[in-house]
């Protein structure tokens, strides 16, 4: 394309991210691109200056800069899933309606690619097309070593309606995890914000926690907020909590348990997995049996429906390596109450 254009945003791209749009309409151009584009005022929303993460309208002009024709292939090339993965992630699906399907992502697993990664969830879509054509779009995600509910939607209209849900905190979401030592109170609230600190790759990024009253004076610091619950103890070696995510960043539920000294078993990047835990609180490693893998799980899911506006309740099984795990040390989960905040709410 070597002219300028202006394209209109339509009723079913509400509330999504410029560079989204902008790959939607021309898959060929890299996000790179996208976002030098936009820092050199070529890519403009309304005539205005805008960022790749800019959220458009309905209506809204986006000015499109002239662009090479041969940077891309005619036809996308088609994302090809093999029938050992298709089997795979389709045993995953805990619900599929017309307009959703909800997910048990087993843990090791990417949400999506990057940083070399060509085995996810997102590429294992196609597998999950079923009867329609496209395939089901990502809404949230989860850390690669994260197991647990996943939400994708089968249609554009539901992708937006899905992601400002979880955007605006209008979901209830709680994870179950093993962490070092035993949190004191047993029930309370972290409040640290969070800046990204150092690493450059995806792969390797890493959330540094900020006092509350750092906040203002730390550029790139959000705050974040996790609510948090013992369900029982293994004297004072290790505990299994509830974790309850109010805001949604990145690593925030185990960059607070580092920071309060109770980090999440098995969890290398924010509790040195190969620091041993004696029961003083420290050190992810538990040693004997207990596997090294991270011991987080997104265990719980509640919305509403979109289309139907219903209210939707999911709960996701263990992975095989915190089942291991909780019969080790004796933990049941018909001991402990699905959800300890339930008469909080």
């Amino acid at each position: 394309m070597s002219r300028v254009q202006t394209l209109r945003v339509g009723e079913d791209e509400s509330d999504q991210r410029l560079d989204r749009w902008f790959r939607r309409h021309f898959p060929h151009v890299g996000q790179g691109r996208v976002e030098k584009l936009c820092r050199k005022g070529e890519i403009r929303v309304d005539g205005g200056r805008v960022k790749a993460s800019t959220r458009v309208s309905p209506g809204q002009e986006i000015r499109v800069p002239p662009l090479p024709d041969n940077a891309a292939p005619k036809h996308a090339p088609k994302t090809t899933v093999s029938d050992a993965d298709a089997e795979m992630i389709r045993s995953c699906v805990l619900y599929r309606d017309d307009h959703l399907i909800v997910i048990n992502k087993p843990a090791g697993l990417p949400s999506q690619g990057g940083s070399g990664q060509t085995r996810h969830v997102d590429g294992m879509a196609e597998a999950l097309k079923y009867d329609l054509e496209e395939k089901p779009r990502l809404v949230h995600r989860l850390d690669k070593d994260t197991s647990g509910i996943m939400v994708l939607a089968r249609t554009q209209r539901m992708a937006t309606a899905l992601t400002t849900a979880f955007r605006h905190r209008e979901t209830r979401k709680l994870y179950w995890a093993a962490v070092a030592g035993v949190p004191q109170p047993r029930m309370g609230t972290i409040k640290f914000a969070l800046v990204k600190s150092g690493g450059g790759k995806s792969g390797n990024e890493k959330m540094r926690c900020v006092h509350p009253d750092q906040v203002n004076e730390t550029y790139g610091a959000k705050r974040a907020t996790t609510d948090y619950a013992v369900l029982t103890t293994l004297a004072q070696r290790v505990s299994w909590v509830a974790l309850v995510p109010i805001t949604g960043r990145t690593h925030q539920l185990r960059a607070h348990m580092a920071e309060v000294g109770h980090p999440v078993v098995g969890d290398g990047k924010y509790g040195g997995s190969g620091q041993e835990n004696l029961g003083e609180g420290w050190g992810a490693q538990l040693g004997g049996d207990i596997s090294r893998k991270l011991h987080l799980h997104a265990r719980s899911l509640r919305f509403e429906h979109p289309e139907t506006k219903a209210i939707m309740n999911f709960t996701a099984p263990l992975p095989p390596h915190m089942v291991s795990t909780w019969a080790t040390v004796e933990w049941r989960i018909g001991d402990v109450p699905e959800d300890p905040f339930e008469d909080l709410i």
